[in-house]
């Protein structure tokens, strides 16, 4: 289910530049009320300063380990305390993928642990509705759109039980790119965002890579957003290491351009530590992976966005063995900056 799983903390800085707008209407749907209402819109601002120290780097988590998957076996709440106490040691914020699974036992470990993390929290959204095919017509799952339904009111009512833990909210990842095996019609993406930030106080967001961003398409939903979460891997678009960080600030700034006066927040990017030569792994990826070369993004990429104060989610803070196919070298099982068993990779072994 979760494709991928990463920042933003507490302040003294308020960060937004968007200037109130009047939202265009939606055609009639499952929140109609939602859709048909012209309302004006202000953007939230995000937090990263607390007590004069800026805190906007943080990392995404997976907290599912070997022999544990969405929807079948869970971590304990002892597991996930030691999990959240690994990633405090080295940030401040993590961001999560989804709410109604295991969102409120992720929650109340924080703060009945005393751990001093922030959390974009997700709101995964699947593809309850299918853009119409040849014969013009919309293909609906009840299912799913039962299970988005469960999302959207977890993130909401998570949202309202932990203030000053949750400081965002994710709808939806990757929902609108075109190669996307989840892709959703944007109406459908913009019903949750509108009805997610009626009901809540905190920032409201999408995650998307950067060919979604890129495109004048975007512009509709990120009129939407209190800030954009933007992806960029360039071991996926077939960067060598040394051109990685480069890579990924020209991307970055390209996207600011295209929004401006937006915040933008990279909300993933990393280096993984092995891949294999089938698939589109074999044709898209030319940089090398291992631990060594990890670790020298990650130390590249860490002075970077400390530098020019980057708001950001290295992806991601363990490996997920459960992710992808049959093959131990599938690359979405090795973006971890710690192996499964949460003992470091070189990256974090210092």
């Amino acid at each position: 289910m979760y494709r991928k799983l990463a920042i933003v903390t507490l302040l003294a800085v308020l960060l937004t530049g968007c200037t109130a707008a009047s939202r265009p209407a939606l055609a009639p749907g499952p929140h109609a009320e939602l859709a048909t209402k012209q309302v004006a819109f202000r953007a939230r601002p995000l937090e990263f300063v607390r007590d004069g120290v800026w805190r906007g780097e943080g990392v995404a988590y997976g907290m599912h380990r070997d022999g544990q998957r969405p929807f079948g076996l869970s971590p304990s709440r002892a597991q996930m305390a030691e999990d959240l106490k690994i990633i405090a040691s080295h940030w401040q914020a993590i961001r999560v993928y989804g709410a109604a699974d295991l969102g409120d036992s992720l929650l109340r470990t924080i703060k009945n642990e005393h751990i001093g993390l922030t959390v974009m929290l997700g709101a995964w959204i699947d593809v309850e509705e299918r853009l119409p095919d040849s014969t013009g017509a919309v293909k609906r799952s009840p299912d799913l759109l039962a299970r988005n339904r469960r999302e959207v009111d977890a993130a909401i009512r998570l949202a309202k039980a932990y203030p000053g833990i949750v400081n965002s909210i994710c709808v939806g990842n990757e929902t609108q790119v075109a190669w996307t095996d989840h892709r959703s019609p944007p109406s459908v993406l913009i019903r949750y965002l509108r009805e997610v930030r009626a009901n809540t106080k905190v920032p409201v967001t999408t995650a998307d890579d950067f060919n979604f961003w890129n495109k004048p398409e975007s512009d509709a939903v990120a009129r939407e957003c209190d800030f954009i979460v933007l992806h960029y891997h360039p071991l996926w678009n077939g960067k060598q290491l040394e051109e990685a960080v480069d890579a990924t600030r020209a991307t970055l700034d390209d996207i600011k351009s295209r929004h401006p006066g937006q915040t933008i927040v990279l909300g993933e990017t990393g280096w993984a530590t092995q891949y294999n030569d089938t698939g589109d792994q074999g044709k898209l990826m030319k940089g090398r992976a291992g631990e060594a070369e990890q670790a020298t993004f990650f130390a590249a990429f860490h002075a970077w966005v400390q530098k020019e104060r980057v708001p950001s989610y290295i992806f991601e803070a363990f490996d997920e063995n459960w992710k992808g196919g049959e093959r131990a070298d599938e690359v979405e099982k090795h973006w971890g900056l710690y192996h499964a068993d949460r003992t470091p990779k070189s990256a974090m072994a210092n």
